[in-house]
């Protein structure tokens, strides 16, 4: 199927309605209730793609590029976006995460290395296989993700190309760093002018609800109170795993404290420390089914670029669904204190979705 092809495929029901009805159906299979915010979103989600799909046009106001929603962390912005993008009547679609899709489009521009414009001719191809793309967690504080998003949205919606895009920060406060952010300013204002922008934000984190979410790992502490050989069970590591291993991610070297099969134990200081790319923790997240992190730091007495390492591995592992086991000297509560990254919010709402585990727990 090609991205311009019919796409109603013989449905009788209303594209907005089928959105509406399937967001309803994953509601009571969870047990949710949505609030207000949640409702109206999904509502002009559909309401939008009925209008997209039909290709309807109005003389006093051009059809929306797409849907921009923002708000603070666990406000069911993912959610939202997940069960529109599930309902939606149509192949030619795709649902991205920032930072797998960023070092997507970095490989398909290495593939027109050597001509005119690689970026727009990378662009191009993704719109020959896309008709509406839903990009979640869309943030930018880095001067080389600000140009290529800044140049890739550009490309899209001159393209047609419908998109959903999930966000913490309002279009205005996407790009904070003064030293680039005028570079990124014509994105936002491509954003403000071409997309309907929702704050989605009914005032309650809802991954903080104990027992509403299955934790995706577990944050263990203090590690001197745990017994030799802990981390090595939790693993399920044997007498055969490999100890201080060095392996190659990227063509560059990345020590493991030990490896055996699908799983791996690292040191915080290995993989934020050193120099490390989120293409490095994208690898990790697809050779591992299962990693153990040790020697995790009070992270807000580290430097932003370290901080800045860690909040991408946890981004990435969390979307991956990678089972994550952090270790560390200090209670979470201690681990957030001081002066975080900005999008240490979202890290925090994520790492209290992991089990807490005490030592008196291992026995």
């Amino acid at each position: 199927m090609t991205s311009r092809e019919p796409v109603f495929d013989g449905q009788a029901e209303a594209v907005g309605r089928r959105i509406e009805r399937h967001f309803e159906a994953l509601l009571e299979a969870r047990g949710y209730r949505a609030d207000a915010a949640q409702r109206t979103a999904i509502g002009h989600l559909g309401q939008w793609l009925e209008s997209f799909l039909a290709g309807k046009k109005s003389w006093l106001r051009r059809l929306p590029a797409g849907l921009y929603l923002w708000g603070g962390v666990g406000r069911g912005k993912s959610f939202v976006m997940d069960a529109f993008f599930a309902a939606a009547p149509l192949s030619a679609k795709r649902r991205v995460h920032f930072h797998a899709f960023l070092q997507e489009l970095q490989e398909r521009m290495r593939n027109f290395a050597g001509q005119p414009d690689p970026l727009a001719l990378a662009a191009r191809a993704l719109v020959a296989e896309t008709r509406v793309l839903c990009f979640d967690e869309f943030h930018v504080h880095d001067i080389g993700d600000a140009v290529l998003l800044g140049r890739l949205l550009k490309v899209l919606v001159e393209e047609g190309v419908g998109m959903v895009c999930t966000s913490n920060y309002d279009p205005d406060g996407l790009c904070p760093n003064p030293l680039y952010r005028e570079r990124f300013k014509p994105a936002i204002a491509l954003i403000e002018k071409r997309f309907d922008v929702l704050n989605l934000d009914g005032g309650e984190d809802y991954r903080l609800r104990r027992g509403e979410f299955e934790s995706w790992g577990s944050y263990c502490w203090p590690s001197s109170a745990f017994e030799e050989g802990w981390i090595e069970r939790q693993l399920g590591l044997t007498s055969a795993a490999e100890r201080d291993a060095v392996i190659s991610v990227n063509h560059h070297p990345l020590r493991l404290r030990a490896v055996e099969g699908e799983c791996a134990w690292l040191d915080f200081d290995e993989l934020c420390r050193r120099p490390h790319s989120s293409a490095d923790f994208l690898w990790l997240s697809r050779r591992f089914g299962h990693l153990a992190i040790s020697t995790v730091p009070c992270l807000g007495e580290e430097a932003i670029d370290v901080q800045q390492r860690f909040v991408n591995l946890i981004d990435i592992a969390y979307d991956a669904g990678t089972p994550l086991l952090l270790v560390s000297e200090s209670s979470l509560d201690d681990l957030c204190r001081g002066k975080p990254h900005m999008d240490f919010s979202r890290t925090r709402s994520r790492l209290q979705q992991l089990k807490p585990v005490r030592p008196r727990e291992d026995h």
